[in-house]
């Protein structure tokens, strides 16, 4: 029998009739569920952190008291909180999600997490009759911003289809990656590849550094070619610069890469590279800097080295 039977077709998403809740206005929130409003789609929303959402409620967002509370007047509600336990206190707790959608609405969880946790909401879902996406997304604070952000899904191609404005507002790039679950996975392998990379990219700065050259020509010089990266382009010139806010904060990149090596222990994988990068940035986390950017793992390298790293504004620091 089909698993499907039971639940009412997804409806298209549309602005001006399409309902959406938002859970979770950090970083990348606020950004994305900002472009929604402007795109003429009505917002009720709830953050831990009321003052955060000022903006956007002053934009036209209403204001609900609980996650559940703003899925009861949503048709699509998306997430996109901190850590695995947030997202099971927001979707499966008594004041979650899924207590307040109607039969045939959509939750789409944005946040990294567990993909098991993915795969526990898509089945807690379909007792409520409710579809549910893992759909983790990529590209910072700048992505956010602009709508140019990755999205990873896991979970029913109907119902992806069915968010295809959404998506065209906050995103260039929406890749289905299977079952329920898979999302979460690919965004994991995302994070992977990211990880030594971010040790490359700083180290050949402090590198560059230590040789007493120009750190902009250098850039210039090592961009356009087989160096060249994401990180490379866009954070390398904000390490430059001393600017160590955050795109994407490290303590939250310490608990990805967390998820991704108890993933490694269960499929009995070992990546040595990613350790070290988990160990790297721990150490950075440790040092009070778990709320800085990525690009700030310079600074725990150039500790190393007893080689402080030149253009620093001590008011960054924590």
């Amino acid at each position: 029998m089909s698993h499907h039977v039971d639940r009412i077709a997804p409806a298209i998403c549309l602005p001006k009739v399409t309902r959406l809740g938002w859970i979770g206005t950090g970083v990348m929130g606020r950004s994305m569920c900002g472009r929604l409003l402007d795109a003429g789609f009505s917002v009720t929303l709830f953050t831990r952190t009321p003052e955060k959402a000022q903006d956007l409620l002053a934009r036209g967002a209403q204001w609900a008291a609980s996650p559940r509370a703003a899925a009861q007047v949503s048709d699509v509600v998306f997430s996109i909180v901190g850590y695995p336990e947030d997202v099971r206190e927001v979707v499966l707790g008594e004041q979650g999600v899924l207590r307040g959608l109607l039969p045939g609405s959509i939750l789409v969880d944005c946040t990294t997490s567990d993909p098991a946790l993915a795969i526990e909401i898509d089945k807690v879902g379909r007792s409520h009759r409710v579809w549910c996406l893992d759909a983790p997304v990529s590209g910072g604070d700048i992505g956010a911003r602009e709508g140019r952000l990755t999205v990873m899904v896991g979970g029913d191609d109907a119902v992806r289809l069915a968010l295809t404005e959404c998506w065209k507002v906050l995103a260039s790039n929406v890749v289905a990656c299977g079952p329920a679950g898979n999302g979460q996975h690919t965004k994991l392998v995302n994070q992977i590849a990211i990880a030594s990379g971010m040790i490359g990219v700083c180290e050949a700065m402090l590198y560059a550094h230590q040789a007493g050259l120009d750190l902009e020509k250098t850039l210039a010089a090592i961009s356009p070619g087989a160096a060249g990266s994401w990180s490379l382009s866009n954070l390398a010139p904000r390490i430059v610069n001393g600017n160590f806010s955050p795109g994407f904060m490290v303590e939250h990149f310490v608990k990805d890469m967390g998820l991704a090596l108890l993933e490694c222990r269960r499929m009995r994988l070992s990546l040595p590279g990613l350790e070290l990068a988990h160990s790297l940035y721990e150490s950075l986390q440790q040092g009070g800097h778990g709320r800085l950017g990525t690009q700030s793992l310079v600074l725990a390298l150039a500790k190393i080295s007893q080689s402080p790293w030149p253009k620093l504004d001590p008011s960054q620091i924590p």
